[in-house]
């Protein structure tokens, strides 16, 4: 049997009768069994030789199938990003400077102080507040409290914890405050802060000139105001805001006692060198002693405004306080500050003695003692003591070397109580009319206040009548009974001229024996 010879398959649509699916080109073949290698347009691709060449490293290499490869890359990387961290520190150092100001500092609150002040004064104007950029804000509230009742607050914005900018002369600087939660302050219970203040080296020379305007501003603040400085742990910090300065013509003290003091103290200002010479200590203490009223903290506030002092203001009772804290403070005394110490027979006269030199007293007497004239005592020294009970004091503590004059400032003398009189009264120099606090019309002149219908008071008037209170209180000074300076003051300050020598028999007491 014959069976049928197949036949040839037909070609394909795409194929050609002049070649078969055997003759297709070497390239199309060789494309077919290659991976597709992504091409950039315009951009050759890799060759044949070169994709072999490299896939035989990768798979015939036995170093990079160990992973060496890899490695050797990531050294390569590790060491370039550590020479640009070097580079740009390199940079840093040689293009920018910094300076930092640690919140222990005095230069910290003055800088923030200043800050404040020119943010402040640009937004009044309606500026951006010195090209100060910031999203982290602090506030700092200013309170007052009027003695009408009446209050008022002041905000002011302040860089908050954060990295800030700010132009100054033109230079651009960055301030950084940061803050420390595990570090604190143990007297004022706050976080230990740090400003960091960061411009081109170039212009090192703009931190004095901004440290010095923020002192001038600090310092302006206070000009002409006596500041009142508390301890606060084992430092001084201002109590409130600076007080105007007291005049001493304000305070009227019995004749002569005002000009003593006054004398000493500049006599003292000025021999620094003869006390050096002779190997005294520099130093000097006062003791002003009398009834309450007298005005004894009155004119220490008013002679520390005459001298442009200011007052360090040290109570021996506080709770804390110890003898090693009071060598220390008395030691670290701000410039031009006279260190008053109030009421000093409170401090000891309940003290139990419990060892041979100690007592429950936060003070002990002997330490005290010992702060005031011992070996470990600061130079360079003014101490007020101030006193009710001048027989209560034991004699160690007001011998000379520890308290160098003693002054009485009692009761309202009879020329005394007139010189008052006449400083309240006199100079009939009419100004302006008004209504008071408590809605009556008064007029006010130099040194007196008239009440609605009271004619003004010639001197002639005023003498006479300063004449008749110096007559008064002398008669009761005969029976016994006295006045105190405070007592007429106040009494002045709500009477009229007339009304006032009326009343000041009512005003005496029996003198108590504060001597």
């Amino acid at each position: 049997m014959f069976r049928p010879r197949p036949q040839p398959a037909a070609p394909s649509a795409t194929s050609t009768p002049e070649a078969g699916p055997s003759t297709l080109p070497a390239s199309m073949s060789d494309a077919a069994t290659q991976p597709d290698v992504p091409v950039s347009p315009g951009v050759p691709g890799p060759s044949a030789e070169d994709q072999s060449f490299v896939s035989k490293i990768m798979a015939d290499n036995p170093y990079f199938s160990a992973g060496a490869g890899l490695m050797g890359i990531g050294v390569v990387l590790t060491v370039f990003r550590r020479g640009m961290t070097l580079g740009t520190t390199f940079a840093q150092r040689r293009l920018l400077v910094s300076l930092e100001i640690p919140s222990k500092d005095r230069a910290y609150p003055w800088f923030l102080e200043w800050m404040a002040a020119n943010s402040a004064q640009q937004a009044g104007k309606g500026k951006r507040p010195m090209g100060f950029r910031s999203h982290e804000l602090a506030v700092e509230t200013t309170y007052k409290q009027h003695e009408n009742g009446s209050s008022e607050a002041v905000f002011n914005l302040v860089p908050g914890p954060g990295t800030h900018y700010f132009k100054y002369q033109g230079t651009w600087f960055q301030v950084k405050r940061e803050r420390d939660a595990k570090l604190m302050d143990l007297h004022s219970g706050s976080p230990w802060e740090t400003l960091t203040l960061t411009t081109l080296s170039a212009y090192r020379g703009l931190f004095s000139s901004l440290l010095s305007e923020a002192r001038a501003l600090a310092e302006a603040s206070t000009e002409g105001k006596t500041v009142v400085y508390t301890a606060w742990g084992v430092e001084w910090r201002p109590f409130g805001k600076p007080r105007a300065r007291r005049e001493m013509g304000s305070v009227v003290l019995a004749e002569g006692v005002s000009e003593r003091i006054e004398n000493d103290l500049k006599s003292f200002l000025g021999r620094g060198r003869w006390y050096a010479e002779r190997g005294i200590p520099y130093r000097r203490g006062y003791l002003l002693h009398g009834p309450p009223g007298s005005g004894k903290t009155s004119y220490i506030q008013a002679l520390a405004g005459s001298l442009n002092y200011n007052i360090c203001l040290l109570n021996l009772a506080e709770r804390g306080l110890t003898d090693d804290k009071l060598n220390h403070l008395l030691g670290l005394v701000p410039e031009r500050s006279f260190i008053l110490l109030e009421d000093v027979d409170s401090a000891f006269n309940r003290r139990v003695q419990t060892s041979e030199d100690g007592y429950k007293s936060a003070v002990t007497f002997s330490g005290l003692l010992n702060a005031l004239d011992g070996v470990a005592s600061s130079e360079e020294r003014i101490i007020f003591m101030t006193t009710n009970h001048y027989d209560r004091l034991d004699p160690a503590l007001i011998r000379p070397g520890r308290v160098d004059v003693h002054e009485l400032l009692g009761d309202a003398a009879g020329e005394q109580a007139k010189r008052l009189f006449v400083k309240f009264y006199g100079n009939s120099n009419t100004s302006t009319s008004s209504t008071g606090d408590a809605g009556i019309s008064v007029t006010e002149e130099k040194g007196r206040i008239l009440r609605e219908g009271e004619l003004p008071l010639s001197d002639e008037e005023v003498e006479s009548l300063g004449n008749q209170v110096k007559e008064i209180v002398e008669d009761e000074e005969r029976h016994g009974r006295a006045v105190s300076m405070a007592s007429l003051q106040g009494h002045f300050i709500r009477t009229g001229a007339k009304e006032s020598v009326e009343g000041i028999r009512e005003l005496c007491r029996p003198s108590s024996a504060a001597e």
